[in-house]
């Protein structure tokens, strides 16, 4: 390989904060052939070709069904999540690279129609034993024994680490990195299919990381505003005067506070930090959203159908790989493509719980008709 190439490949880490997660830190769990990509550049390339990346397009955000074009899916979200978070990274002179790979594929074990098909199927998993089932859990799944037909993209350690602890819908004053072994973060992982209250205090083992993990949550809390409102949901005057006094009225004046205020509270520091005025309003304005918009997103009868389809579909799926009906869908669409090790090491329901973690929100419903009309 050409030196030169290498060199300017490398450059930036010369100049990076003393603070952030250096490419030649990047821990995998095999070894590789190296070219002349760094490693966490790699890990964009792996996530962004992968085929659960691809399905983004057609992934709810917050409002399915819907005949607008112009309202987020999950392939805007995260693109907003990496910009932002990316933003911060470059004025706190961090690893843009570390930050884009978990920023784009921070959420790629969605399920079809957003947290409420993700609630719907975390009842299903439990009740057929293979414990909780959480986005960026199965994020981090899709990555390590998914892709690649069962092989995975051997992502690197600190990517995996910044997917598994994005947690979005959790809001800190100061976020803190935790180092961490290959070991420790594989205890975690495990611990969270048994654990439900783990996702709720595991933290990032980068700075990096820590930025991922609020910049979800700056991408999303002005963006699912805007849509609301343009969907006839709320109006922004419904938005209390003291937290847009504080954040601003517009998803644009929202993004642009809160991430100037981490930056000017974080720089040259070994923490993410928001201040406490800042702080105080973006929680408020979470806890608008939640009761106005995210709880009133789906009616009974929509949660209600969900819940049927989600759970015929499962027990129809279940029957037919556990009497190995190879003719059916689950099997040609997914199962068949899957190596010797995935199929031998995996039980039935969690074959399941794969498949249909991983659909659009589009195939989820032609299947449905497809097998009860």
């Amino acid at each position: 390989m050409n030196t030169e190439v290498i060199k300017n490949m490398e450059r930036k880490n010369r100049d990076l904060s003393r603070y952030a997660c250096k490419d030649l830190d990047a821990i995998r769990f095999k070894p590789i052939n190296k070219d002349i990509r760094t490693d966490f550049y790699r890990d964009i390339d792996r996530i962004i070709y992968s085929l659960s990346y691809v399905r983004y397009i057609d992934k709810t955000q917050v409002y399915s069904n819907n005949d607008n074009d112009m309202i987020s899916k999950r392939m805007t979200h995260v693109q907003m999540v990496s910009k932002i978070a990316r933003t911060i990274g470059r004025a706190l002179n961090l690893n843009e690279d570390l930050i884009e790979a978990a920023a784009l594929g921070h959420d790629l074990g969605h399920v079809p129609f957003g947290h409420v098909g993700e609630k719907i199927l975390n009842d299903i998993s439990f009740k057929y034993g293979e414990g909780y089932f959480s986005h960026n859990v199965q994020s981090v799944r899709v990555l390590m024994n998914l892709e690649n037909n069962g092989n995975g993209c051997d992502i690197t350690l600190q990517v995996l680490d910044a997917i598994f602890c994005h947690n979005g819908e959790s809001i800190e004053n100061v976020y803190e990195p935790v180092s961490k072994t290959k070991e420790e973060f594989i205890k975690e992982y495990n611990e969270s299919y048994i654990n439900k209250d783990i996702l709720k205090t595991v933290k990032p083992m980068t700075l990096e990381g820590c930025i991922v993990r609020i910049s979800d949550i700056v991408a999303y809390i002005g963006k699912d505003i805007e849509d609301s409102i343009r969907l006839g949901k709320i109006n922004i005057e419904d938005v209390p005067d003291d937290i847009t006094s504080i954040l601003g009225k517009t998803n644009s004046q929202i993004v642009n506070t809160i991430i100037l205020d981490i930056i000017n509270n974080s720089i040259n520091k070994n923490y993410i930090r928001l201040s406490d005025t800042v702080f105080k309003s973006l929680k408020k304005l979470i806890d608008f959203n939640y009761k106005n918009i995210y709880l009133k997103a789906n009616t009974k009868e929509q949660i209600d159908e969900y819940t049927k389809m989600f759970n015929k579909l499962f027990d129809l799926y279940f029957e037919h790989v556990t009497n190995n009906i190879t003719s059916e869908d689950i099997f040609v669409v997914f199962l068949n493509n899957m190596e010797e090790k995935y199929l031998k090491n995996t039980t039935p329901a969690r074959k399941v719980i794969d498949y249909i973690s991983g659909m659009t929100d589009d195939f989820f419903q032609k299947q449905y008709r497809k097998y009860f009309g």
